[in-house]
Formats: structure tokens, sequence, C-alpha cells
């Protein structure tokens, strides 16, 4: 399995650096086995059958891009810095340039941020704030503006707009420095609809990490390490997604961060456990679905861990064949893109 058989020609113009409005009027492609149409995420309405469960991450996205100062006697430089993931010691972070910073010194991000470099590497630092808890994220949501992907941010820079655009309705838990883009598409009046249908919802956390747009760097895409993100399931998430399963209906997580948790919170019989740590698991065409019945999803970057994701539900023949109708019909692609429901069938 070669990560060329991942690839795809994508027309630039199809990268989408602003979201629908409303969000759910984006297109959404629906793929049932070999069908394949053409809809809009307000059609949901009419495609969800009641007693589905809809399977939604909460993670909350950080402002996590923060533009601060370093001084040494009278020289200051400019330091642009990303937060990655909090660690013990501090939060681990890139920095640009890396070379202006050393370690013991302070960057100062506004009049009530800022962060000593505890620990510094050839690619990254680790931060120690001066505030914690709400006090920190206060003087965050302050100084910070929100991490857009790299994609987006080579074509613009970040704004207000992207506070919420950038963040879903039911963010609750903070901790990511990427949305679960999926999850954007929803508002509150289409939530509200299905469950007056009966559509179930479970809520699971993942904090996604900006390891999530690291590429792919080995030809064997089987030897391909997988970054490690932090997530929940609670005993009572487990139990309604079980309840599910054993009442017949189908579990739908909405994007590929809530998937790859409920798998690895599943036991090889497809039973959901409490959990409650790390995972860095690696999804690609061979795997075995614990408990996922079909997928909500954008659309994913060429030879990314996420393209081989969606080809192990689907099928690489199927993949092929849904992003090639995407492209001649001009569906918006990746973060701020259109969206798809990936229902598997029976195999060719």
């Amino acid at each position: 399995m070669k990560l060329a058989d991942f690839d795809f020609d994508l027309p630039e113009a199809l990268i989408a650096t602003r979201p629908a409005r409303p969000r759910t009027s984006a297109r959404l492609l629906l793929a049932e086995g070999d069908q394949i149409s053409d809809r809009h995420v307000f059609d949901l309405i009419d495609i969800f059958r009641p007693g589905d469960r809809l399977v939604l991450n909460n993670t909350k996205v950080l402002p996590a891009r923060l533009f601060g100062t370093r001084q040494r006697g009278e020289a200051v430089a400019k330091v642009e810095v990303t937060l990655l993931e909090p660690r013990p010691q501090g939060w681990r972070a890139l920095a640009k340039p890396l070379r202006k910073v050393a370690e013991g010194e302070v960057i100062r991000f506004s009049d009530r941020l800022s962060a000593t470099v505890a620990r510094k590497s050839e690619t990254d630092l680790t931060l120690a704030f001066d505030l914690t808890g709400d006090d920190f994220d206060a003087a965050l949501a302050e100084a910070g503006v929100m991490p857009l992907p790299p994609y987006i941010a080579a074509k613009r820079a970040a704004d207000d707009q992207d506070r919420t655009d950038y963040q879903t309705v039911f963010a609750r838990h903070a901790g990511a420095v990427a949305a679960p883009t999926a999850s954007l598409h929803f508002d509150e009046p289409l939530l509200r609809a299905l469950a007056a249908k009966g559509v179930d919802f479970t809520e699971v956390t993942l904090h996604v990490g900006a390891g999530t747009f690291l590429p792919v760097k080995v030809d064997d895409v089987t030897t391909h390490k997988m970054h490690a993100e932090w997530g929940r399931v609670t005993a009572a998430a487990a139990d309604e997604i079980n309840a599910t399963k054993r009442a017949g209906g189908r579990v739908i997580p909405v994007g590929t961060t809530a998937l790859r948790l409920i798998e690895s919170a599943a036991d090889e019989s497809g039973v959901l456990h409490p959990y409650e740590a790390e995972t860095d698991i690696f999804i690609y065409p061979g795997y075995r679905f614990r408990v996922t019945d079909a997928l909500m999803t954008n659309f994913h970057l060429p030879k990314s861990t996420l393209m081989m994701l969606v080809s192990a539900l689907m099928g690489k023949d199927r993949i092929d064949r849904i992003y090639g109708h995407a492209i001649d019909q001009g569906y918006r692609f990746f973060s701020y893109g259109d969206s798809s429901l990936l229902i598997p069938g029976p195999g060719p």
C-alpha cells in the first residue's frame, strides 16, 4: 500500500477559505454504497433516521496563534508562536523565528499574558505561562488568534470572523488547536430538528492537535507513525452508543476525530468502554470498524491519513469515484469546505 495510491489532483480554486453561510447551506455529497447524490447539509433532516445516533466532538479550539516580543537589553525581537499541546511542564509550541529565543527568556504577548521558555529543541519549545486556569483562558482569548490550517493561512490572515466560523456550536471543552471541521456545518436549528425527528446525540471529546496537518513521509503507508491526541469517552456516552447498537440503530460519528476516538474506545466485539487517554490509532484500508456505521466528513488532503481512513470505510475504488465526482461537480475542499456522508454498502 503506497502513499501515491492516495494522491489526486485538486484544482487550487476548490480550496475553501471561508465557510458557507448559513452553515447548513454547504453542499453534501451523499454516498450510499455505490450510489452518489448531490444534496445539502440541511437535507440531513430527510437522510438520517429515527434511532440514528450522531457522535459529536465537543472540543473547543483555542486561539492558539500568538504574536509577542522578546527583549534582551535594548534589543527587541518579534516572535510568532503557535501552541501545539499542553504538557506537564508547559505548552509545547512552535516559534518563528525559533533562533530568536533562548531557554529562560520571557516572551510577552500582551499586558496580561507572558511566558518563559522552559525548554527549547531544534524544532519547538515549551512555554511556561504566567497564568493558569480561567485567567489563562481569558488572557489567551484576548491576545490569540484562531490557528487556521496552513492551506488557508497561506491565502489570508485569520480575523475576528474566524473566532465564530472555526468553532462548532457545541464546543465545550477547550484544548484543541484545530477544529473538528465536519461539525462546523451544524447550527442549533438543525440540531433541534434532528432531535425532534428522533435522531440521538452523544458528545465525546478529542482535542485535535496540529499533528492532524502533518504530512505522511513514508512510501509504505503501513509504517507511518500516527500522532497522538487526548480524548475522553464518558461512561454515559459509552452506554448511549452501546444501547443504540443493541437496538439496531446506526452510530454515525460527525468527523474523523469522533470516529477515531470511538474506535479507540471499542473492544474487538464492538462494545464501547469509558476511555480517557491519548490515542494514536491509524486507520487505513484493511481496518475492521468496530462501532462506526457511517461517517459525516469534509473532503481531505491528497496523501493524508484521513484519505486512508475514508478509503478504509468505503473502499479505495469507491473513494476514488467519490472524490472524482466531488471535483467534477465543484465541491469545496478542506476545513471550510463542503461535506460528505459516507454510508458503506455491500462490496462492489
